[in-house]
């Protein structure tokens, strides 16, 4: 059997593992364990109570509910799947759980579409809860996808698969490319390379290098050539920006998925919308009136009726069944006719699997942020592709693992790194980054990308003040600033730092002024690596009275951990790097992907502050502090000490 076949055998007994520990995460959080331990947790809400209801779009109820007790964490996102339950005497049961898909969470608020017709009454008493579900399905589409990969009855699934991760080459065909004037020469590099490859092409997009506007770009040539193309990428939230991007071009894209899962700016291209839209949807609407009525009519037979009356019953029926005959046959049309009207379609990689595209094949599937996606969800939309686009970095955040053993064993690797390490014919990488300033981007360029990218002149505008350093490191060392461990959380912080970086951002923001702030609408992030050192920064800028400024200033203050600002970009970003110890110790700070995100989402000022030494005995850390000597940035936290 060849090596690939092996690795690919392999990736599955490494996802089954990955399943278990999260499996058996969630259950050690669920099972057996009270509700006050579940809200410790962050998996339940308890009690919440109904604010409103509503029938939304595709006729589906959408419940909005408010939790009472929110002095807890809370692990809800949108597009999680969600049971209801109930404390209240008679209706402790499974059988009054009634389940939902979250739309939106605010701190203490949620809006759910609930998978019931209407509301249950014991959903009104104030003994309501709601606990976070499990997701099964989304492993069972990854191992289905792979078993597929390993014995493709696809003979173009199997030529993929020898060319992405065997010893077959890439194919090319030279093209006429009409060079597009709104991107710049790598960008246009890209386009070609994707114009041109016949079977795998990928745009290496570091930061600020405007990969989104890149694959648009793309996404539009290949939709106008009328060739059928599907967009996904591993998150929700990807896939919308993307959705929202093709329709500001006028490009016809219908969004799969639960419209529960959709940015509300874009629920007019999903499928129950468009449906609903439909210039035949009043006659299928009309038709489903129809069954409805002569439903409740047969039923108000009675058992004790006679045989004209069963003859009549028979009749009703009869005529349900060519209604519904009738409204199925409508409903295809529409459906029919909302595709043909298509020219993209997006979902997330696990949404590819939909019924609603199944039998489907794509001239091409783009795949954005590709380096994210395990590689078990990539081939999800490969498997319905003639040609695969990625779009991404793997010198950022890789995918999110649970098991550390299936991690380390190879879980981590992406369907992206294989094939850009393998076949480094297929890659273009964009060079000119519009985000930061030169210095902000010089050390990343030089650590992950060869030193290949270029800082675009409009970056040399990005700066708060003409005075004002772009980089500053101020050093922890020797000032007694030392790390802790939360108890329940297990998660580090140190709380001097925190605040002394309150207070050093404070006094930015007052040096720089904060009328200058607000006026230019400048933003401001605070990256800790660590949740409970978050958690720190977040009580002592909101929650306490120490830093009015900051206070009245937190609506342009976002404070979050690396993945969170994976992505984004701020004017000023100040980093927390926590670690502070005799033995060296910096646990995942080691990670350089992750810290590459943190280093690139500074536009204007970047400062660290953090203990060198502890943190310049690993070697990453060790270059990146020579680099802010070099460029005249470091200071010691003695200077501000007094």
């Amino acid at each position: 059997m060849s090596k690939y076949l092996e690795e690919l055998k392999q990736g599955l007994k490494l996802l089954k593992m990955e399943w278990q520990e999260d499996l058996a995460q969630y259950r050690k959080k669920f099972l057996h364990t009270s509700i006050s331990d579940k809200k410790k947790e962050g998996i339940t809400w308890h009690p919440v109570q109904v604010k409103k209801s509503k029938i939304g779009m595709g006729e589906r109820l959408l419940v909005e509910i408010e939790r009472l007790d929110s002095s807890y964490s809370s692990s809800f996102s949108s597009g999680k799947s969600v049971s209801f339950f109930s404390t209240q005497e008679g209706y402790q049961g499974n059988e009054f759980r009634v389940n939902a898909v979250i739309n939106q969470v605010r701190k203490d608020s949620m809006v759910v579409t609930l998978q019931e017709d209407e509301l249950p009454e014991w959903m009104n008493s104030s003994k309501l809860g709601v606990d976070l579900l499990f997701d099964e399905a989304s492993y069972r589409e990854m191992e289905f996808a792979l078993r597929k990969v390993i014995s493709p009855e696809n003979p173009r699934l199997e030529e993929l698969r020898d060319i992405a991760l065997g010893d077959k080459s890439p194919k090319f065909v030279e093209e006429n490319y009409q060079e597009n004037p709104a991107l710049n020469f790598s960008q246009n590099q890209a386009c070609q390379k994707i114009s041109e490859a016949q079977d795998f092409a990928i745009v290496h997009g570091p930061p600020g290098t405007g990969k989104t506007t890149t694959l648009i770009a793309a996404i539009v040539q290949a939709a106008n050539q009328g060739q059928r193309v599907l967009v996904t990428a591993p998150s929700n939230a990807a896939v919308d920006l993307l959705v929202e991007k093709l329709i500001d071009r006028g490009i016809s894209t219908l969004r799969i998925g639960h419209p529960a899962r959709v940015e509300e700016n874009i629920l007019n291209q999903t499928l129950d919308a468009k449906i609903a839209f439909h210039e035949s949807y009043r006659d299928l609407k009309k038709l489903r009136k129809e069954t409805e009525q002569y439903l409740r009519l047969a039923k108000q037979y009675k058992r004790n009726f006679g045989p004209e009356e069963r003859a009549q019953r028979k009749l009703m029926y009869q005529e349900v069944s060519r209604i519904r005959e009738a409204a199925g046959h409508l409903e295809d049309y529409i459906r029919t006719d909302i595709f043909q009207k298509t020219q993209v379609f997006a979902s997330t990689l696990v949404g590819a699997s939909s019924y609603h595209l199944k039998g489907m094949v794509f001239d091409v599937v783009f795949i954005d942020e590709a380096a994210q996606g395990l590689e078990a969800s990539t081939w999800i939309p490969i498997l319905k592709a003639k040609k695969v686009v990625f779009a991404g970095d793997h010198c950022q955040l890789p995918p999110t693992i649970k098991s550390y053993e299936a991690s380390k064993a190879g879980l981590s690797v992406t369907l992206f790194e294989k094939i850009i390490k393998n076949k480094p014919s297929t890659a273009q990488m964009l060079q000119i980054q519009y985000r930061m300033r030169e210095d902000i981007m010089g050390f990343s360029n030089s650590w992950f990308y060869d030193g290949k990218l270029q800082a675009a002149e409009n970056t040399q505008e990005h700066f708060l003040a003409e005075e004002e350093p772009v980089l500053e490191w101020i050093d922890t060392a020797g000032s007694g600033y030392s790390e802790q461990v939360d108890t329940e959380s297990l998660s580090t912080f140190n709380p001097e730092e925190a605040r002394f970086a309150c207070r050093y951002l404070n006094d930015t923001l007052l040096r720089v002024g904060i009328a200058k702030f607000r006026e230019n609408n400048w933003s401001v992030g605070l990256i800790a690596p660590y949740s409970a050192q978050v958690r720190m920064l977040k009580n002592l800028i909101f929650e306490t009275y120490e830093f009015p400024n900051l206070r009245a200033f937190s609506e342009w203050i976002t404070i979050d951990t690396v993945d969170g600002f994976q992505g984004q970009e701020r004017d000023l970003m100040l980093i927390s790097l926590t670690r502070s110890n005799e033995k060296g110790e910096i646990g995942f700070l080691a990670d350089e992907r992750r810290m590459n995100v943190a280093l690139t989402r500074a536009k204007r000022k970047l400062i660290l502050i953090g203990d060198t030494s502890t943190l310049a005995q690993h070697p990453f850390f060790d270059s990146l502090l020579s680099y802010f000597e070099q460029k005249g940035a470091y200071r010691s936290v003695w200077e501000f000490l007094g």
